[in-house]
């Protein structure tokens, strides 16, 4: 293997090359690892903690998720609440199991590794799928908050984690006809399949702004949401090596990666507060039959 394996398409050789995804042990003909990547810290005798700059922006990124989540279950009758208030759980979901992979608290080493980042991939696709099903919510094509879009959100995200996780955990223990030493499939769900969901998200929030909406101002919330994702991915896979040697190996491309993600999900929780509103008549306990969603407009 080539000491700087190139970008090839159904192998994760050059973005383990770049950045330590928790996945990169489990997949590929041998292990390949970042030329440079953030130092660890001890923290007892023999027990080191990896990643911890990004092991704290993740702490960040909890904290400042719980207060979104707070606020939109503040906004009452604003469309697409509780739809939306599902992919900030899932964030939060993908992030708690990333901090336990990321960190070594689930050891490399253990047979349960395997299993977590299977779940981490289910999670991470099903986050995504959850942002593109909210790029529907808008128009209006189903009452948004009732059982019915609540439980088609609810069962096809779970479609996409329980898809997702199975095809992991079965590339990772060769069976089924899948290879960890080819992982094309994974390579497609792991990577491909969510920046389609993100697409799918952005064309429909344009074409909802531009028809139903006289502000164009959200669009601004919606495409630099979009720029910090893209920004992220280009510091995390492209540039992680320049960036973990000119910070001496305090951090590496994994901490900003986490860090453009983070502001990416917070753009698009102003781009959806910035797109809603809520008459403050109805702020009281009030049925949702008696309600009247609104959008700005």
């Amino acid at each position: 293997m080539p000491a700087n394996p190139s970008l090839s398409f159904g192998s994760f050789d050059y973005a383990c090359s770049q950045t330590a995804l928790p996945i990169c042990p489990l997949v590929g003909t041998q292990l390949v690892t970042p030329s440079c990547y953030a130092r660890n810290i001890e923290i007892s005798s023999g027990n080191l903690l990896f990643e911890p700059a990004t092991i704290f922006i993740e702490c960040v990124a909890l904290l400042m998720t719980g207060i979104m989540i707070y606020n939109i279950r503040s906004k009452y009758v604003a469309v697409g609440r509780k739809e939306i208030v599902v992919l900030f759980y899932m964030y939060v979901a993908t992030i708690v199991n990333e901090l336990l992979l990321v960190s070594g608290i689930i050891p490399m080493a253990s047979e349960a590794y395997k299993y977590f980042v299977a779940v981490h991939a289910g999670f991470l696709v099903a986050t995504f799928w959850t942002l593109a099903f909210n790029g529907f919510v808008g128009f209006q094509w189903m009452d948004d908050g009732d059982s019915k879009s609540l439980w088609m959100l609810r069962g096809t995200t779970f479609a996409a984690f329980f898809v997702t996780f199975l095809i992991a955990i079965l590339t990772f223990k060769n069976a089924a006809g899948l290879s960890s030493a080819s992982p094309t499939v994974l390579f497609i769900i792991y990577f491909i399949i969510p920046v389609a969901f993100l697409l799918v998200y952005v064309i429909t929030q344009t074409i909802l702004v531009i028809n139903s909406l006289d502000d164009r101002w959200p669009l601004g919330d919606l495409y630099f949401g979009l720029i910090f994702y893209i920004i992220g991915l280009a510091l995390q896979f492209g540039l992680s090596t320049v960036v973990c040697n000119m910070s001496d190996h305090y951090i590496d491309g994994l901490f900003f990666g986490c860090v453009f993600t983070l502001l990416g999900v917070m753009m698009v929780y102003k781009y959806w507060d910035s797109i809603t509103r809520e008459d403050l008549e109805f702020s009281v306990d009030k049925p949702v039959e008696d309600r009247t969603p609104l959008i700005v407009g």
